[in-house]
């Protein structure tokens, strides 16, 4: 799948995520919304089933994400847990998603990353956004 205009596309001989460093990378659209939620979690839920127990989702090109798109992402999180893996969002910092995902509390469920280089370092080196950064951007919000 590839991002046209912001929704998905099938695209014959790419319709699962790139493996950099042996991690399926999904590359999210530009908007997500009811109308590409669910092409977004059966792309997730094909990596687990390819085998793939670390998914990594770039976010930084979406501008948009409503509840339907977290909920997939949610979703897709829960069923990597279950099967030993986890998802790992990259949302970079000052992005209108990351307000939103601040807002929900998304963070306290989800990893997330300011860059893809951060996200696909080795778990143990991998280092999410300190505390203080993310009450930092909860303070941005009131303003």
């Amino acid at each position: 799948m590839v991002r046209v205009g912001g929704r998905w596309a099938p695209v014959r001989d790419n319709r699962y995520p790139l493996v950099i460093n042996g991690v399926a990378v999904v590359w999210a659209p530009d908007e997500i919304d009811a109308a590409s939620a669910g092409q977004l979690r059966a792309v997730l839920l094909e990596a687990g089933r390819r085998g793939h127990a670390r998914v990594v989702v770039d976010m930084s090109r979406t501008r948009f994400c409503d509840s339907a798109g977290f909920s997939a992402l949610l979703a897709a999180h829960s069923q990597a847990l279950a099967e030993d893996g986890g998802l790992q969002l990259v949302i970079p910092d000052g992005s209108r998603v990351l307000r939103i995902f601040t807002v929900i509390g998304l963070g306290r469920f989800i990893p997330r990353f300011a860059s893809l280089d951060q996200a696909l370092l080795p778990p143990g080196l991998a280092r999410r956004p300190a505390a203080a950064q993310a009450r930092q951007a909860a303070l941005d919000l009131r303003s």
